[in-house]
C-alpha cells in the first residue's frame, strides 16, 4: 500500500472540514460550525454587510438560516482544492435549500463559494470565505437561477 503524502493527508482533512460544514448546517449546529472557522475569519458572505469579521459575525450569519428553515439541506458540489504547507484555497458551488417553518419547500439557489484555509497548530481552519452569485450588470440584480 502506497504511503500518503502530507499534501494528500491535508487535502483529505480539508475535504472532511467542508463535509463538517454541510453536517453543521444541516444539523443546525452553530457550535460545531464554530470549530471550523478561524477566530479572526473575514467572511464575504452573500448577505450584507460587505464583510463579516470574526467567528461570532460568521455564526451570526448562519443563525437566521436555522430559524428560517424547519429542515435545512446544504450541498457542496465540485470542490476543487489547491493545498500548500500551511495555506490552502478552494472553490465550489453550494446550495442551501429545505423546508421553511411555514411548511413551504424551497429548492434554494446555487452560489459560488471560495475558501481560504490556514493550518494552525496542525489543524486546518477557514480563515476567509466568499459566497457570491453572478450579477446581471444591466439590472444590478443577482442571477440566482443558474445550475452548475
Amino acid at each position: 500500500m502506497a504511503m500518503s503524502t502530507q499534501r494528500e493527508v491535508d487535502e483529505a482533512e480539508i475535504r472532511q472540514l467542508v463535509d463538517k460544514i454541510v453536517e453543521g448546517v444541516q444539523g443546525k449546529d452553530l457550535e460545531g460550525l464554530r470549530r471550523l472557522y478561524a477566530t479572526d475569519i473575514v467572511s464575504f458572505d452573500i448577505e450584507p454587510p460587505l464583510q463579516h469579521v470574526g467567528v461570532e459575525a460568521k455564526l451570526a450569519n448562519w443563525a437566521p438560516v436555522f430559524t428560517f428553515f424547519d429542515r435545512v439541506r446544504y450541498e457542496v458540489r465540485d470542490l476543487t482544492l489547491t493545498v500548500g504547507d500551511d495555506m490552502a484555497f478552494g472553490h465550489a458551488f453550494a446550495r442551501l435549500s429545505g423546508t421553511l417553518k411555514n411548511g413551504t419547500a424551497t429548492s434554494g439557489m446555487w452560489a459560488r463559494v471560495t475558501y481560504c484555509l490556514q493550518k494552525i497548530d496542525g489543524t486546518w481552519s477557514i480563515a476567509h470565505d466568499q459566497v457570491s452569485v453572478p450579477l446581471d450588470v444591466a439590472s444590478g440584480k443577482g442571477v440566482v437561477d443558474l445550475e452548475p
